[in-house]
């Protein structure tokens, strides 16, 4: 089966509202027509969302808008919490969940995650669904983490409805090669994500399986996606640092256009 790649920036806690305003702007004005063949999603911090928008409303770009977090309820005495309702309301078309940082951090359990996902696509927003492991799982060798991995996928979806399974989009970081500057084999992480697609069609079939998109998370930056953009069950990046400069993100993008 044939899945448009998709490659989303995580800019993290990171850009004010005019830095967001320019870096956005430089990345739509170095894509050319061959990248429409893919998807391209910009992911500031809510504070940037309004700003990123109209930049991309106004050039009339493919480019997408995506949050980094959101809470579960559409409402109410939260504070600082942001709901999936403004999120809609701002054009945000993906939304990121259960990234590593998230969960080491705040503590974010998989229910939590499960339940972000779910009021996500209640609204009709698609959520990318971070599952990684860490350097102490990876050192027990290959089975242990994808072991660990399938077992944050399966809290993950606890809540949602099997109709709404291939709506998702995972993303494989593994934690050990996220700002360290290490990164995953190609192998390592094509053995990952052809992992997670086995266990997917073990639990909701083969056609569901073959139509979600897994994209690699960790340390990818132009001068080694070359590696990865080929692989059969990679779909694209989830990317941090690189998505911080218009060039090296409009190349990532490129490599798997």
């Amino acid at each position: 089966m044939s899945r448009t790649p998709l490659v989303a920036g995580n800019w993290k806690m990171n850009k004010n509202t005019y830095e967001a305003s320019v870096l956005s702007q430089n990345i739509i004005s170095y894509l050319d027509y061959e990248t429409e063949k893919i998807e391209a999603v910009l992911c500031p911090p809510f504070t940037d969302l309004r700003t990123v928008r109209t930049v991309l409303e106004f050039d009339k770009t493919f480019v997408t808008l995506g949050a980094q977090d959101v809470y579960w309820e559409k409402s109410g005495a939260y504070t600082g919490a942001i709901s999936p309702v403004m999120l809609k309301e701002l054009a945000c078309r993906y939304c990121i969940v259960g990234h590593s940082e998230r969960r080491e951090y705040f503590g974010e359990t998989g229910l939590d995650i499960s339940r972000k996902a779910q009021a996500l696509l209640e609204v009709g927003i698609i959520p990318i669904i971070c599952v990684g492991e860490d350097l102490e799982k990876r050192d027990e060798g290959a089975k242990a983490a994808l072991a660990f991995i399938t077992a944050q996928l399966d809290a993950a979806l606890q809540l949602i409805d099997t109709s709404d399974i291939s709506k998702l989009i995972f993303a494989y970081e593994p934690i050990w090669a996220i700002g360290t500057g290490r990164t995953a084999t190609p192998e390592q992480a094509q053995e990952i994500s052809a992992g997670i697609r086995v266990h997917l069609a073990d639990l909701h079939g083969p056609a569901v399986s073959d139509s979600i998109r897994i994209l690699y998370g960790g340390s990818l930056k132009p001068e080694n996606v070359a590696l990865f953009a080929p692989l059969p069950d990679v779909d694209g990046a989830l990317i941090g640092g690189a998505a911080l400069e218009a060039r090296s993100f409009v190349d990532i993008v490129k490599a798997f256009a």
